[in-house]
């Protein structure tokens, strides 16, 4: 009677987790996309405005504009197609959980140094005198 619900509530998570990390994805490539969009539409308003509306005409400042804008997509980019492959949510938990291990080791050894430094045994005679 409690296997079925314990296993129910696990497999409810597991989904839960399953659908946010979905979320999240579908979050990151709607901002990718509308990045590329205003990407696109912000390059045309800037060759507008330095070659039609002659802002600093004297000088083709939107081609330096758009390859750094595009540098910056490109960066986007790859966060969301490579970065979040190799350092996704698996990454961040195997992490975290050699952190925890780390933690708990120092714990362990700060913990068997005052246990050899001040054992109980005598901590509890004191007590009694």
């Amino acid at each position: 009677m409690f296997s079925k619900s314990n296993k129910k509530t696990e497999l409810d998570l597991e989904q839960h987790e399953l659908l946010e990390s979905a979320q999240f994805r579908i979050k990151q490539k709607k901002r990718l996309y509308t990045h590329f969009v205003v990407f696109l539409i912000g390059s045309v308003f800037l060759i507008l405005l330095n070659k039609i509306l002659k802002y600093g005409a004297e000088y083709d400042w939107f081609i330096w504009a758009i390859t750094f804008w595009a540098f910056l997509f490109v960066i986007h980019a790859f966060n969301v197609f490579v970065t979040q492959q190799f350092m996704g949510k698996d990454w961040e938990r195997k992490q975290r959980e050699k952190l925890v291990a780390k933690q708990k080791a120092r714990i362990a050894e700060l913990q068997k140094e005052i246990e050899t430094d001040f054992p109980l045994s005598q901590i509890n005679k004191k007590k009694e005198l």
